[in-house]
């Protein structure tokens, strides 16, 4: 009986696909900008809509397309009045995948793990974006200012790139 239950044990990880289990077909990927409710537009590689919307917005992506095929998007942020951005999200090889080495998966890594998608991993930097006021960049070309935010309304990216002011006391 113990020899079955191993046995079974190592014929399901050998048959399985360690990132297909874990990741699924698709990711789930969160898409804001400041300022909020500007229209974004989602394109596969080979250019097809699959999302149209505002932001933020949460929208399930396919990791792939097709097999040992990894799957790209452009995502296109609008808003009347501000300068459209334009990010690109890429897939790489998701760590799940290597798991099929380990558990000696081959069909999981040969067949199911490929043919699912879930090989890959769709990149997540840089899903919060800041659209730039034209109106404010032709008014203040000429003149410097400072403009003051509370940390709590900054996407994640722009406050990894803040620097703290140090004052001098004597």
């Amino acid at each position: 009986m113990k020899k079955l239950v191993v046995m079974c044990g190592i014929a399901v990880l050998s048959l399985s696909g360690c990132a297909s289990i874990m990741s699924g077909r698709t990711q789930t990927m969160t898409f804001e900008s400041t300022p909020e409710l500007s229209n974004i537009t989602i394109l596969n590689k080979a250019g097809k809509k699959v999302h149209v919307g505002q932001a933020p917005a949460t929208v399930s992506l396919k990791r792939s397309s097709g097999f040992f095929v990894p799957e790209k998007y452009t995502v296109v942020f609008e808003k009347e009045g501000y300068e459209t951005k334009t990010i690109n999200i890429s897939a790489h090889v998701n760590g799940w995948y290597v798991g099929n080495l380990l558990f000696g998966g081959v069909l999981g890594l040969l067949i199911i793990d490929p043919a699912t998608g879930a090989m890959y991993s769709l990149s997540t930097k840089d899903t919060n974006v800041v659209l730039n006021d034209l109106k404010k960049e032709n008014i203040q070309a000429n003149t410097q200012s400072l403009t003051i935010v509370s940390t709590t309304e900054l996407p994640k990216e722009v406050l990894q790139k803040a620097k703290p002011i140090e004052l001098k006391t004597q």
